[in-house]
Parts: C-alpha cells; structure tokens; sequence
C-alpha cells in the first residue's frame, strides 16, 4: 500500500482542484494535489513539501479528514490522507499538473475526479 496526502486547499471561499496531465496515470482527470508520502516524513511534512514542489505555494494544514484506501488495481493500492488548508503565500506556477482551477465548493461536483478522491469530496461536501 502507498501512503499519499492531499490537500483541500482553501482561499477566499473557494477551493484549489487540480487535473492530471495527460502523461500521468488517470490522464485529465481532477484531484486535490499531494503526492506520496518519504520514508522520513510524517503526512503533514509531506503535504507541505510536494505542494510547494508542485505548485510552488505555501499552505497551513487546518484539518485532517477520515483516509481512504482506494485499489486502483491488484498491484496499485493507496491510502489517500486528506487535510484541509489554507492558502498562506505564492503564485500557482504548475509543473507536474495540466490545469487548476479555484472553484466554489457548489462546482466541485461538477469534474471528472479520479476515484481515489471521490469519498474525500464527498466528506468534505458534507462536513463544512
């Protein structure tokens, strides 16, 4: 099993989704961003570190919601930790990501979401 966090970014009553490029695995498909979790790191140090590597802002973790495990296939099994934040400082600049978009959180539903994410968007539609 893969221990991955992501992150429910928020800022000025939206929240940050990004997409998938086409050369990662689930091509275009839309996810709260995070990444996978270094043996020396606790869910938390890593979120922080491969946010501001990836979209190369600063975020301040509020909350964590219940994990999901998620198997994508027989070798591919993940447990998906996500965190509520809070967006403190930067400018998105993408470099692992084909799109992001800030969305209301009454248009979040509306995305093609990889299915890992889709039991955390629904606990987090439900809980605020």
């Amino acid at each position: 099993m893969i221990d991955v966090t992501c992150a429910i970014i928020q800022h000025k009553n939206k929240v940050l989704v990004t997409q998938r490029s086409e050369k990662m695995a689930m091509p275009l498909k839309w996810e709260f961003p995070g990444g996978k979790i270094e043996k020396s790191e606790t869910a938390e140090t890593c979120l922080i570190r491969e946010i501001l590597e990836e979209l190369h802002i600063n975020i301040k973790i509020t909350k964590q919601l219940n994990s999901n495990t998620h198997q994508y296939s027989e070798e591919k099994v993940i447990k998906l930790i996500p965190f509520i934040c809070e967006l403190v400082s930067g400018e998105i600049k993408l470099t692992e990501h084909a799109n992001f978009l800030w969305l209301i959180k009454s248009e979040l539903i509306n995305l093609d979401w990889a299915e890992a994410d889709v039991p955390i968007l629904n606990e987090y539609l439900n809980i605020i």
